[in-house]
């Protein structure tokens, strides 16, 4: 576990580079933050977190940004567990075919969310929606990501029914080296049951860069609305 200092450190630079998708120096915690303490304590801390494997400096910048390890404990420490309250409940649609209104709902978690929204239904089919976001991300311009991402697209029905079974009843993260879309991405599912007993899971992937905490109130979201069907 890491101190309540760095801790705080790292939550502030992890939701920094979240929202601006640039790496977050030391410099831009100490004026734009209060955390009550000297730039220099910054820079050392942030030293520390790097050195523990946090935090890494893309290229020459003097900036850091967060490493899988980041997000892994991100996840666990510092994340609040009850999320749902976090973002306006997305629209029941209105539609009779239970196949159309989940895949409408998805549709719409894919908008709202600007990841992709991916759904498997009762181990027979899957769908998914927004696929074009993954190329608008600055963390998918690398002409190397791109070839990847390409490959994983043209597996991503095959994918998504290999994740049936791993899905549970609360909202899971797949991140980097476990997340089966590639490793520079993140994955979060849960599972749903409908009125009539049959089940699936619905979710959104993205890169390892998203908002975890509004992408987790999305998926609960979306969860609650195919479970009123």
């Amino acid at each position: 576990m890491l101190d309540s200092r760095k801790e705080l450190i790292l939550k502030i630079l992890i939701e920094e580079y979240i929202r601006c998708a640039e790496p977050v120096g030391s410099k831009v915690l100490n004026e734009q933050f209060d955390l009550g303490v000297s730039a220099a304590t910054i820079r050392n801390e942030m030293a520390v977190l790097e050195g523990e494997g946090y935090l890494v400096a893309p290229h020459t910048s003097a900036g850091r940004v967060p490493t899988e390890k980041a997000y892994v404990y991100y996840l666990k420490h510092l994340v609040e567990k009850k999320v749902s309250t976090l973002v306006k409940a997305l629209p029941v649609p209105d539609e009779d075919n239970t196949q159309s209104a989940l895949k409408s709902v998805v549709k719409t978690l894919g908008e709202v969310s600007g990841e992709t929204a991916i759904l498997a239904f009762n181990d027979e089919w899957s769908y998914y929606s927004g696929v074009a976001n993954l190329f608008h991300k600055p963390d998918f311009q690398n002409l190397a990501i791109i070839m990847e991402l390409s490959d994983v697209i043209d597996q991503f029905d095959e994918l998504l029914m290999g994740l049936f079974a791993r899905a549970g009843q609360e909202p899971h993260v797949w991140i980097g080296s476990e997340n089966p879309f590639g490793s520079q991405m993140a994955t979060v599912v849960v599972r749903y049951q409908i009125h009539s007993g049959e089940e699936g899971f619905v979710g959104v992937t993205g890169p390892l860069r998203m908002n975890y905490r509004r992408n987790l109130a999305l998926v609960e979201s979306a969860r609650n609305v195919i479970e009123q069907l």
